[in-house]
Parts: C-alpha cells; sequence; structure tokens
C-alpha cells in the first residue's frame, strides 16, 4: 500500500496540473490589473516618474506602461489572447529594466535578483507554455477545432 503511494500521488497531480497555471494567471494577473489601474487613476504622478527617470515622450510612455499593465492584467486573469498579450507586458518590462531598474544593479547577484527580471520569466513562460486548460483561451480553441468526419 505504501508502495503505491507515490504513483498515486503523481496521478493526482497529473490530474490537476490545470490548477496551477489557472492560480499563477489569476494571482499574478490581478496583481498587474491592480498595478495598471492605480497607475491610470494616477497617471499624472506616473508620468512624473517617467519625466524623472528621462524616459522620452514621458506622457505617452507613461500612459502606454499603465495601460498595458491594466488590459494585459485581466486578460491574463481570464486566460483570453494569453500568448499575445505576453508580448507587450514583456517588452514593458524590458523598458523598465533597460531605462531605470539597470541603473541601480552593479553585479550579476542584483541583476537576476530584480524583480522585473522575475516577471518577464513568468511573461516568458505565459507566452511559451500558454494559459493551461481552465482559460478562455482553451475554451476558444477547443470550439473552432473542426468536427471530426464521424461527428459530422
Amino acid at each position: 500500500m505504501l508502495s503505491r503511494l507515490p504513483i498515486q500521488a503523481l496521478q493526482l497531480t497529473q490530474k490537476l496540473d490545470w490548477l496551477a497555471p489557472l492560480l499563477l494567471r489569476l494571482f499574478f494577473g490581478y496583481f498587474w490589473l491592480e498595478t495598471g489601474l492605480a497607475k491610470v487613476q494616477h497617471l499624472e504622478g506616473f508620468t512624473q516618474r517617467f519625466v524623472e527617470w528621462g524616459i522620452p515622450f514621458p506622457a505617452f510612455s507613461a500612459g502606454l506602461s499603465a495601460w498595458t499593465d491594466l488590459i494585459g492584467g485581466a486578460l491574463m486573469m481570464l486566460g483570453l489572447c494569453t500568448r499575445l498579450a505576453m508580448i507587450p507586458m514583456i517588452i514593458n518590462m524590458l523598458g523598465a529594466v533597460g531605462l531605470v531598474v539597470i541603473h541601480n544593479i552593479s553585479d550579476l547577484d542584483g541583476f537576476v535578483e530584480t524583480d522585473e527580471l522575475l516577471y518577464i520569466v513568468i511573461f516568458f513562460w505565459l507566452l511559451m507554455a500558454g494559459p493551461g486548460r481552465a482559460s478562455l483561451d482553451a475554451l476558444l480553441w477547443q470550439r473552432l477545432q473542426p468536427l471530426p468526419a464521424a461527428a459530422r
């Protein structure tokens, strides 16, 4: 009986493989939705930070960044257009790293420990792996598949 326990545990994790991407999308997506909403609601102050950082076209750049976070977070939570939505999210974070964060990094440890790099890795994982089975993307994909010849 005890020797079957690891096999049963593995079988259970395989049956629940939809849960990890769902939880990641819900929590991480909510984080970005909330962050984006705060930036949109306080766009003037967010724009001022872009001015201080010396980011080109600060009003446009701040607005684009804020709306990218808000819309990207919402799409991530829904699992809708997930892979496509991760592209601007990655670009947004690459911009943050390249224009702001990199100035505060002095070594490899400091680079690897930045939050923005972790965000990029998670976005990349969602881009490559997709949102999982418990998503609107999966539901739409299932609906768009042609019926087998026997079912027509």
